[in-house]
């Protein structure tokens, strides 16, 4: 686990909060000092009826930086994330930002939240500039140019004026993303922030996502872990609604240490070893397969110890819990 210890660094961004942005805003201060930004979660527990538990006892203590949250469908990320955006209520326990309880005060942290959900919809008949514009009035901002600034950053600006009922849907996960940044927020929750997107969005989205992460809390659910394991420098692993890891990616990747094996193995080798093992990757190679395979010890004959993934060491730690628990 992540010590609560760990020191922060103040840093200093440009006013408008736009990573890279060479745009100062004239009348802010340009040298905002911004400080470390706390969330905690303690021992927070959602009930859905008598006989759903979706968030089982959570506790965390989260600061500024990318958190990836991970876990299988049905693990509680979109219920957390839902609770950490005010936008449904814990059965127990209590999340505070900053020290102030935003269950019983919710406006502690709205005026401060940027939040994509997983499921984001658009009104048919605005265009993205005045969908934009909409959202920009209720939260408060003025500011036109941050508006085009944040299309621009989202590479929309070229299609501000189509309607966003048109766009495609890695196009709305991006318009999703300006929305999110509109009020400059100090914590940015994004719920599956990458589904639908092509591989150069995701890049660039993942590149947008850990310079935000610069100076501010941003926490992204994902199950696709290739799109946290070069941004985060902290992961939440759920599982049953309960957190089961709570880690940087080198402590991951150092407990899978000794779990991952390479092997190339014949195709009727293959064939009867796969029923005994994990296997986390396999390809034919002739009449060969080159395996990867998650054990605690030399699964075959001619098996190598191999560096896990990211994804293969979760994978590796995942079966071994239940190889316990059986």
């Amino acid at each position: 686990m992540i010590s609560p210890d760990t020191p922060k660094t103040t840093v200093r961004r440009k006013a408008g909060g736009l990573p890279g942005a060479d745009v100062y805003s004239p009348g802010i201060d340009n040298n905002t000092i911004v400080g470390a930004h706390m969330l905690e979660i303690r021992e927070v527990v959602k009930r859905f009826g008598k006989q759903v538990t979706a968030v089982d006892g959570v506790s965390l203590r989260l600061e500024r930086g990318v958190v990836g949250l991970i876990g299988h469908n049905g693990a509680g990320k979109t219920t957390l994330m839902q609770m950490i955006a005010t936008l449904a209520r814990p059965s127990s326990g209590s999340i505070l930002w900053n020290g102030t309880d935003i269950v019983r005060h919710p406006d502690a942290i709205r005026r401060r939240l940027g939040y994509l959900p997983q499921d984001f919809g658009v009104y048919p008949n605005l265009s993205a500039l005045e969908f934009m514009q909409y959202f920009a009035a209720l939260k408060g901002v003025r500011d036109g140019g941050r508006i085009r600034r944040l299309l621009e950053l989202v590479n929309l600006h070229e299609q501000a004026s189509r309607p966003a009922s048109s766009f495609s849907g890695g196009m709305l996960r991006r318009l999703g993303i300006a929305q999110a940044l509109l009020n400059d927020p100090e914590i940015l929750v994004v719920d599956e922030p990458t589904a639908g997107l092509d591989p150069e969005e995701r890049l660039r989205f993942r590149k947008l996502l850990g310079e935000i992460g610069f100076d501010r809390l941003v926490i992204m659910s994902t199950h696709i872990v290739s799109d946290v394991e070069s941004i985060a420098g902290e992961l939440v692993v759920m599982r049953d609604g309960r957190v089961v890891a709570h880690e940087t990616p080198e402590a991951a990747l150092a407990r899978a240490h000794g779990q991952v094996w390479s092997a190339l193995v014949a195709a009727a080798e293959y064939e009867a070893l796969r029923d005994k093992v994990h296997v986390l990757h396999a390809q034919r190679q002739g009449a060969q397969v080159s395996l990867r395979i998650a054990h605690p010890s030399a699964p075959c004959p001619g098996a190598r110890l191999a560096e896990p993934t990211l994804e293969e060491a979760l994978m590796a730690q995942r079966y071994a819990a239940r190889e316990l628990a059986a």
